[in-house]
């Protein structure tokens, strides 16, 4: 399995960073209304508000990972996630479509600014899930060069006895947490950088000794990802991502995500069609526990759809 050296990882990081903290002329945005300043008179006093910098991202998804974006308040949002089986067994079962597939139903609102909750249901373990995301900080020109949100995702495995066994009802249960860092470098492309660790409760292992248990993984799991977005006109995009695990475990490492698309938009839903590795949607399952290697070409097709309604 190929994976990317830390040093190239942090390189990586490193340069995405740059480009958010370089200084404004470098690179000038050209979406005026998105720079637009209102000036507020208050007799010799002169107040400027920087406005923050518009669509950043179109959708709270790329692809498989969570961007900047939060809605306007009150807004209520249905995902419709769907991935389909690997293309490497070509027309036997029609390159996926006719194998078997994860889909994954979500919900989610802001009931305040900067603030999204959900809740969504994935078909793989019938895994249900409840998280939030508070963007922290908004791209502003000349005062604030990048965005930055928080994600947080608990997830649950929900199958009865008869289909999975746990020792204790803890073990059923995930964590995932990412710190998502992005920036609208010119009105066409945006870059994005998400530094992760995802928690799960028990690991694959095997005894050594009688009655000693060791567990083949560490329960928790740092991952690095990259992302980005090139507007090809208005309502078009091209979109990609890189997912690399940090944490080496003593078996069972999990493979890289690379995946790519087409974005389509109006100024209600937004349609993701793409190939990727990852297929099990949930965001710490898919760091853990991914097995599709890119460098075998494990790729699978998949698509999401949002619907955005504002109240």
């Amino acid at each position: 399995m190929k994976t990317i050296n830390h040093k190239t990882i942090i390189w990586l990081a490193s340069l995405l960073l740059c480009l958010g903290l370089m200084q404004e002329s470098s690179f000038a945005q050209k979406d005026k209304k998105a720079d637009k300043k209102e000036v507020v008179k208050d007799a010799d006093k002169k107040v400027v508000k920087h406005k923050p910098v518009k669509n950043t991202f179109e959708s709270i998804w790329i692809i498989d990972n969570q961007t900047v974006m939060v809605p306007v308040k009150k807004t209520f949002e249905m995902d419709i996630m769907h991935r389909f089986g690997v293309v490497t067994n070509g027309y036997q079962d029609f390159f996926g479509f006719f194998a078997p597939s994860n889909i994954r139903l979500g919900l989610n609102y802001v009931p305040v600014k900067n603030l999204l909750v959900g809740l969504s249901l994935t078909k793989t373990n019938m895994t249900l899930e409840g998280y939030g995301k508070y963007a922290i900080l908004k791209q502003t020109k000349g005062i604030m060069p990048v965005s930055v949100t928080y994600f947080a995702d608990m997830a649950v495995d929900t199958r009865n006895e008869e289909n999975a066994s746990f020792v204790n009802s803890t073990d059923r249960l995930m964590y995932f947490n990412q710190l998502l860092i992005a920036r609208k470098i010119t009105d066409d492309f945006s870059a994005q950088v998400g530094l992760s660790v995802s928690h799960v409760n028990i690991v694959n292992g095997y005894f050594y000794e009688p009655g000693k248990f060791k567990g083949a993984m560490h329960n928790d799991h740092f991952a690095i990802s990259f992302s980005g977005r090139y507007k090809l006109k208005a309502a078009m995009a091209i979109i990609a991502n890189y997912d690399q695990p940090i944490t080496k475990h003593d078996a069972n490492n999990p493979a890289p995500n690379l995946s790519f698309g087409l974005e389509l938009t109006t100024s209600a839903h937004a349609f993701q069609f793409f190939l990727g590795n990852y297929s099990y949607i949930t965001p710490s399952r898919n760091n853990l526990f991914n097995k599709n290697d890119p460098s075998e070409k494990q790729f699978l097709i998949g698509f999401n759809i949002t619907r955005l309604w504002n109240y």
